[in-house]
């Protein structure tokens, strides 16, 4: 089982998160970019200001050895 997780701060300092479960590990990038778009796009528009926009993996699998990356992606407009 594995979850991607969106939080997002506001420019006042509310926050609120988001989340998707999976019945299997989060498998690739691929599925990480999909779902966490998925969360950010269930968002907008955005009522106000964003300071801040985290994803959190949940339930990783740590059997293989992985390597670390950045992820980088365009946000919708």
């Amino acid at each position: 089982m594995g979850a991607v997780t969106l939080k997002v701060k506001f420019q006042d300092f509310e926050q609120i998160t988001r989340s998707r479960s999976f019945s299997a590990c989060v498998d690739g990038r691929a599925a990480v970019e999909k779902a966490s778009l998925e969360l950010l796009s269930s968002l907008s528009p955005m009522p106000k200001g964003v300071r801040l926009l985290g994803i959190t993996l949940s339930s990783l699998n740590t059997q293989e050895e992985a390597e670390a990356r950045q992820f980088s992606f365009a946000l919708p407009t």
